[in-house]
Formats: structure tokens, sequence, C-alpha cells
């Protein structure tokens, strides 16, 4: 008995809506298993012995069909996403290891909930006051805190290979472990993944990417052997030695990468900089050589591991703006930090990197220091944290003088033409260079100097 569960007044009112009519429902799936952890249920899911024309006509009529298979959806305003309504069903022919060939109506909740994927996916709720209907020991499993498939493992990946994907993605959610056997399958059933839509799986990465525990969720990737066949030049990171005298590292490269992403999540939640920070050495095996007094060199290993990075982005149907990002991540993680740099280099390394993505960047560099076994920080690296807010008070393009062409005009009263241009960059070029202040006296003066 799970005793009386606090439901939503919307879930109420849709199960109170069916048994008046007659009909069998139940809330199925990940919200029993939530509401059974005492998390919160962001998707209610329902299956029921309404037929998909029956359940419209119950429903209000702003209810619709969500999909080929006869799910209905019922957007409602209590809970974060629609409510998702199907009748019970069997499922059989999966031809292209995603979807069902065949989906025919079901005669018994059972029924429906076999075909599901993980046993803790696989209770069912009546009511707030009902018992937990659990055919496959989905309770259970919750307690020992692993995640098991229903019945035979090997049949629900062939049936639906992203099924493995989820299975790491909640293990890492939920920080549980994945059963022997079902693990055993994901490695024998690995290859299947590359049947399918580099959208779907993107997607699921990014919620690995974006979870409370992305590392579990990456060492399990690497476990199940998933990381081969999904990110295989990251896989190849793993045993390359960084050892070597003078060196900081006592990891190999993935080891290292992986705990450089453990860091970098208790600071940044976005996926494309924990990804990057996971990715920023895949380089390094291409790059590696190992000198003759034993020292072990990466040389431009960021330079081809932006390469490699902006490959894994398209094959993975990355937007643009994403692409972009994790490019200049990877690409520019090996900036340098010295007391002796020059304002113009820092300038360049902003511009490099852009504004927007600076905060990120040094939280790659943070996570890359912890994961290798160094300090979060250094002198060094506070210093240039003062320099890059100091260097950003000075102008960076020419849209940033506090004159234009126009004022130009005015004041030299000249047409429009190149010249204006010229006189514009060599102003930016004194402000550039601490010759000149950014104010628009000092630079009219200068302009009537340099027109001359």
């Amino acid at each position: 008995m799970a005793g009386k569960l606090n439901l939503p007044k919307s879930v109420n009112i849709i199960l109170d809506l069916f048994s008046k009519k007659g009909y069998e429902i139940y809330i199925v799936g990940g919200a029993v298993r939530d509401l059974l952890m005492g998390k919160m249920v962001s998707d209610w899911d329902f299956t029921t012995n309404a037929n998909p024309e029956q359940i419209i006509e119950i429903l209000p009529k702003n209810a619709f069909y969500g999909n080929v298979f006869g799910t209905v959806m019922l957007p409602v305003t209590d809970v974060e996403s629609p409510f998702d309504i199907t009748t019970f069903r069997t499922e059989s022919g999966y031809s292209d290891a995603r979807r069902p060939d065949k989906v025919t109506w079901g005669k018994s909740l059972k029924e429906d909930l076999q075909r599901r994927d993980f046993t803790i996916n696989a209770m069912a709720l009546k009511n707030a006051n009902s018992e937990i209907i659990d055919s496959f020991g989905g309770q259970k499993d919750l307690k020992k805190k692993q995640i098991k498939a229903v019945g035979d493992p090997r049949a629900r990946f062939s049936e639906d290979a992203l099924r493995m994907l989820r299975a790491i993605r909640i293990a890492g959610e939920l920080k549980f472990k994945i059963d022997p056997k079902t693990l055993l399958a994901i490695k024998e059933f690995s290859p299947l993944i590359n049947r399918i839509a580099k959208e779907r799986v993107k997607e699921e990465l990014f919620k690995i990417l974006s979870s409370s525990n992305p590392y579990q969720g990456f060492v399990l990737l690497k476990d199940s052997n998933l990381m081969d066949e999904i990110l295989p030049e990251f896989a190849k990171t793993f045993g390359v030695e960084q050892k070597s005298p003078g060196r900081h590292h006592i990891y190999d490269v993935g080891t290292h990468s992986l705990y450089s992403l453990k860091q970098v999540a208790i600071k940044n939640q976005n996926p494309i900089v924990r990804f990057a920070t996971l990715i920023h050495d895949i380089g390094k095996p291409l790059t590696y050589k190992k000198l003759d007094n034993g020292t072990i060199t990466f040389y431009n290993h960021e330079v081809v591991g932006a390469r490699i990075a902006k490959r894994i982005a398209e094959r993975l149907h990355f937007s643009t703006k994403e692409k972009d990002k994790l490019w200049k991540l990877v690409r520019h993680h090996q900036f340098s930090v010295t007391e002796k740099q020059t304002d113009k280099a820092i300038r360049r390394f902003i511009k490099n990197v852009g504004i927007e993505n600076i905060k990120d960047m040094l939280d790659l560099r943070t996570g890359d220091r912890l994961g290798g076994g160094a300090s979060e920080t250094s002198w060094r690296t506070e210093e240039f944290k003062k320099r890059l807010i100091e260097v950003q008070k000075q102008p960076f393009s020419l849209r940033d003088l506090k004159i234009n062409g126009e004022d130009i005009m005015n004041e030299l009263k000249i047409k429009p033409g190149p010249q204006i241009g010229k006189l514009l960059g060599k102003l930016f070029s004194e402000v550039q260079d601490n010759k000149l202040p950014n104010n628009k006296k000092a630079l009219l003066k200068k302009l009537k100097e340099i027109s001359i």
C-alpha cells in the first residue's frame, strides 16, 4: 500500500471522468515512480481501456492526438506538461529498432505494462488511495536503487534501442546502478544505437549532461560500450598516458576528462559547457609524442580537438549556435595565463572566445585543473580574471568609440567617403594602445590633428 498520495487537482478530475463513464484508467510510467520517491512529477501519463475515439469524446475540446499510435494529449493549467492518455496496447515488429510496426489495442493493464522499458516505469496507480499495481517488481528495484528491464532485456532493447541510452540517463539522474543482466544486454546490443536518429541520441546525451550527475552517466556510457558507438573519438582517450616529468597530470586523458566533467558540473549547468569540458582534450590521442627524456607532449591538441568537436557536433545535429560555442571552448581552452601578457593579447583572447563565453571558459579551466589533480586556481589565474574585467572597459571595435562617422563629417565639414573609415581606424588604434582616452572631447581634438 502506497498510502494516500497527493495528486494534482487536474489528475483527480481525469481519473474521475473516466471512472464515471465506466472505463478503467491508471496513472503509469515515470509519474508513479516519482510519486513513490517523493519527487516532483513533471510528466503525467495515463493508460485506459477506452479507445482513442472514446478518449477524445470524454475529454475537453482542447484534447488532441499526440502521435500516430493513438496517444491523446490534454493541455492542463496546474502541471508542467500536457497529459498523455493512451489506450491499453501491445506492440510487435520493431524493424527499425525504434518504433513498433504494429500496435494492437490490449485487453488488460498487465498487457500494457509488460511492453514498457524498466520495472520502475512499469507500475500503475488507480487513484490517490489505491495500492500500486506492480506486476514486475518495480517497488523492489526502487528500494535496491537499480534499473532493470521488464522481462528479457535483450527483447526490450531489440524492440527500441534508444532504451539503452534511457537506462544510462535514468541511472545517472537517480544515482541508481544498472541490473547486471540489463547491463550485459546493453553491451551486447550497443551497436543497435546506430540505427537510432542522431537527433534522438543527442537529446538523450543532453539530458545526461544536464542531469545532477553527468559524471556517473558518462562512466556508465563507457562501461556499457555505448561510448564506443556514440563517441568513438572520446573512447580512444582512455589509456592515453599523461604522467611524465614536469607535468602535473596524474590520470590518463579519458579519466582526467571524466573528472573534469564532474568538477565543472558543480559550477556550470550549461550542457554545452559540460560537453566541451568532457571533450576538451579529445585531440590528445592524435598528437601524443613521448620525447627521449620521457616527457609526453600533445602539441596543438586543441586545434586537432576543435576539428573533432566540430565533426561530432555535425554528426549529432547540434544547432549552429551550439556548434559555435563548443568549437570555441575546445579550440581556445589552452590559453596562456602569465603576468607578462599585454592588454592586446588579452583582448585577442576575448575576441577569440567571445565575451559571452568568458565565464564558461573560466569554468572549463577550473574543471580542467581540478580534474587533473591541480588546485582550483592560481594567483596568475586570479590576476588574469581581474585584467579581463579591466580590458573590457576598453573598446573592442569601431562601434565602441565615443564618436562615429557622422561626428567626423560634422566636425571636419566633409562628405561621406573612404576617408571616414580611415580616420576612425586611426583613432581606434590610438585608443587600443592606451595613447588616447575613449571620450568624445579627446577624440575630436585628436581628429583635428590627424586630419591635417
